[in-house]
This record gives C-alpha cells, sequence and structure tokens, in this order.
C-alpha cells in the first residue's frame, strides 16, 4: 500500500499574506477616511447685538470763581467852612442872598423868589441861624415914604421864607428906608442895587 506524500504546505503562505496585506490596505484606508474628515467647530454662542451707549456725562462744570465785591473809600467829607466862619466873615460873605425889588415895589418877581429859596435851604441846613432881613430903597422919595416901603419889602422876604418852612422866630425885620445904600451912585444900576431886602446872620 502507497502511503500519500502530505499536499505541500508552501502555496498556503502566499494567500495568508495576500490576506494579511488586503486587510491591512483595508485597515488603512479606514483610518485615513476616518481622520480625513474634519471635526465640525464647535458653535459658538452669539454675542448680544451692541447697546446704544449714552454719552459720556460731562464732568462738573468747576464753580464760578467768587468775585468779592470792590470796597469804595468814602469820600472824604469837605470841611465846612461856613459853620466853622465867624459872624464877621459870614456877613461879609454871606451864604445869604439878597432879594431885589422893581421900582416902588415891593412884590417878589420871579427873581426875588428864586433867592429866597436858596437862602430857605441854607437856613434849613443851619437851623441855629437867626437873621435880620433889612429893607432898603434907592434915594428917591421922602425918607418916610422909603422908611415905610423898606418895612414891606423886609416883611415881603419874611412871610416868603415863612411859606418855605422857616420858622417865624428866627426873621426879624427892620427898615432902613434909603438911609445906609450899597451903591453910592446916582444912576439906575445904583439904584437897582439898592432896592433889595439884605440878610444878616445875628447869631449862629
Amino acid at each position: 500500500m502507497k502511503i500519500r506524500s502530505a499536499a505541500p504546505i508552501l502555496p498556503v503562505i502566499p494567500v495568508i499574506a495576500v490576506t494579511l496585506v488586503t486587510f491591512l490596505v483595508f485597515a488603512l484606508g479606514f483610518t485615513a477616511t476616518a481622520c480625513g474628515k474634519k471635526t465640525p467647530p464647535l458653535a459658538r454662542p452669539t454675542p448680544p447685538p451692541p447697546t446704544a451707549s449714552s454719552p459720556p456725562s460731562r464732568p462738573p462744570a468747576p464753580p464760578e470763581p467768587v468775585v468779592e465785591p470792590t470796597i469804595v473809600p468814602p469820600e472824604p467829607v469837605p470841611s465846612d467852612t461856613i459853620s466853622s466862619a465867624s459872624l464877621d466873615d459870614l456877613n461879609r460873605n454871606s451864604p445869604l442872598k439878597p432879594a431885589f425889588f422893581d421900582y416902588d415895589s415891593a412884590d417878589l418877581e420871579a427873581p426875588a423868589r428864586a433867592a429866597l429859596t436858596e437862602n430857605a435851604m441854607v437856613l434849613k441846613r443851619y437851623s441855629s441861624w437867626t437873621v435880620t432881613i433889612e429893607g432898603h430903597c434907592d434915594e428917591r422919595g421922602t425918607a418916610e415914604y422909603n422908611l415905610a416901603l423898606g418895612e414891606r419889602r423886609a416883611v415881603a422876604a419874611r412871610t416868603y421864607l415863612m411859606s418855605l418852612g422857616i420858622s417865624a422866630d428866627r426873621l426879624r425885620t427892620v427898615s432902613y428906608g434909603k438911609e445906609f445904600p450899597f451903591d453910592p451912585g446916582h444912576d439906575d444900576a445904583a439904584y437897582a442895587k439898592n432896592r433889595r431886602a439884605h440878610f444878616v446872620i445875628n447869631a449862629k
């Protein structure tokens, strides 16, 4: 009886090798395919829409500088030469003006009233003064007539001052008629100066 020899083993090895190669190729291809797929990026949260930002607030304005009031020194009070003057000086340069009259008249015209108004202001300022109002006339006419006319002129001036608020007890009157002319001339200019109510300050 013949014994069969075993089938040759060598031809099986190439088949296994081919199978392994095929498997490796397939595995590598699968790995390459798997690696080739990109991982999708993670979804990031959408930022909120920008809100309208309010304009930056301005810094507070600096306080206004305090203006210090300018101190104006008081004006120096002028020395009152009238109150310090003697009676002789006052009557020599009298602040009281004479009131002049028309010929043969004791009526107070506008210039005479203006002079007496100024005199009333002076007498109100120097309220301790007492005065004498002298009535004078020009040289025309008799002495008796001019004495009476001078008296009427002095009284008219006194009455007007009293109407402006000067007390009667501060005002006395006297008439000199034509006895003491202020201008010794004998013309109309001299006569006009002599027809007057003249003021003499008696006491301060």
